[in-house]
């Protein structure tokens, strides 16, 4: 086991069904099947459906610097939603969207090619005949839970698989599903970015 420098963090790429927690939850994959490191924690968290990068770091300020929204760090996703987005719908979800409980901030969005790094999802997204698919990439500053989900199902374009691809400069490239790597800890991201 490589244990990393202290100036490093711990760029993981969680596979989908995987909980972002490290304590064992009956039964269910946990972070601990990914990494056996002491001591590093998630910066932020994505939820047991949600694929793609997790950083995890041993200094508790620098969590917090990651996670907190006003350091203005873009989180990168890429989303496969149920039909083909609408000018409108893109245009909704960069404005804000109101969830009920709160309004979310602006957002970068546009739609994409599949990517063409994309891994197999085990288990594979439903398929339905009739019903076509596309791709949007949605770049936000803050990360509420489901927030993702809940943004798309809300403008009618439900989410079928979300890949959080990039947090500020760090991303998944080169990393497959169930691996990790070492990076520098200097924060990354300008807020014009």
């Amino acid at each position: 086991m490589h244990v990393p420098a202290a100036s490093s963090v711990i760029l993981l790429n969680k596979p989908h069904g995987v909980l972002c927690q490290f304590s064992a939850s009956s039964g269910k994959r946990t972070l601990a099947d990914c990494l056996e490191l002491p001591d590093v924690y998630p910066a932020g968290r994505l939820d047991a459906d949600t694929e793609g990068l997790v950083v995890l770091t041993a200094d508790g300020r620098l969590q917090a610097r990651i996670t907190d929204p006003r350091h203005k760090l873009w989180k990168i996703y890429c989303v496969q939603v149920e039909g083909e987005p609408s000018p409108s719908q893109l245009e909704a979800l960069r404005k804000g969207v109101d969830l009920g409980d709160f309004v979310t901030r602006p957002s970068r969005v546009r739609a994409i090619d599949t990517p063409d790094w994309l891994w197999p999802r085990v288990p594979p997204v439903r398929f339905r005949k009739h019903v076509p698919t596309a791709w949007i990439e949605l770049a936000l500053r803050e990360g509420r839970n489901r927030q993702v989900r809940r943004m798309t199902a809300a403008v009618g374009i439900p989410t079928l698989r979300l890949i959080r691809w990039a947090v500020g400069d760090w991303t998944l490239a080169g990393l497959p599903p169930g691996q990790w790597r070492t990076a520098p800890a200097t924060l990354p991201g300008r807020p014009d970015r």
